[in-house]
């Protein structure tokens, strides 16, 4: 008895729609994304093994191995606020288009007798270029950033500011430049912060990796 032979059918698929449908996806991501800008300042940051992100909400100190101090205020950390309280706290005077002008810049690493002839200029000085914020132990410039940081968040949780300050060193920045940020920090009760590092594997044998792997385990 012969076979029944089945009928073959078509096996092509038109993809037109799902092409469509995917292009568009990744038009919408591109655009969506917020591309992270490349950095002014080139640190670089001795290496750990954490594995904790930095958060993107935060008020960074950057140490340059020159031993310079520079601040950058997050558009989401009260920036405008903490600039306005400096501007009263210090009597710096600065008019509303200096003020303006002021808030709008990425890092902060000038001594306060040069902020307003910076602000006046037609061109933004470049960070490579600027002085850094004085930090030594007869003039500690940072110590007045961060009382006005702490007076604009003066009533909200400590822990929450404590946790959004940020300290980049550079592997080659010296030791005193660290202590007089922390001097900084300490005289205005700040006690705890972040240090930003180059993250790395934990190495294979070692207590942490045990660890990691013990709990890896439960």
């Amino acid at each position: 008895m012969p076979k029944v032979k089945i009928p073959r059918k078509s096996t092509i698929v038109d993809m037109t729609a799902m092409c469509d449908v995917a292009f568009l996806l990744l038009t919408f991501f591109i655009l969506a994304t917020k591309q992270k800008p490349p950095e002014v300042l080139s640190v670089k940051t001795p290496t750990s093994v954490s594995s904790k992100a930095a958060p993107d909400k935060s008020i960074l100190i950057t140490l340059t191995k020159e031993g310079k101090v520079f601040l950058m205020l997050g558009d989401e950390t009260k920036k405008a606020a903490i600039i306005d309280d400096f501007n009263t706290t210090r009597g710096l005077q600065l008019t509303a288009a200096q003020l303006s002008k002021f808030k709008k810049v990425e890092y902060i690493g000038l001594p306060v007798n040069k902020l307003k002839s910076a602000l006046d200029a037609t061109q933004e000085i470049p960070a490579n270029l600027m002085d850094g914020i004085p930090t030594d132990s007869t003039n500690n410039e940072l110590s007045y950033w961060m009382r006005s940081v702490t007076n604009v968040y003066k009533g909200e949780d400590q822990r929450m500011l404590q946790d959004m300050i940020l300290v980049k060193g550079d592997g080659e920045a010296l030791y005193p430049i660290f202590k007089n940020v922390k001097e900084a920090l300490k005289s205005n009760e700040i006690f705890k912060f972040r240090i930003v590092t180059e993250g790395e594997q934990v190495p294979s044998g070692s207590e942490l990796y045990k660890t990691g792997k013990e709990e890896t385990k439960k």
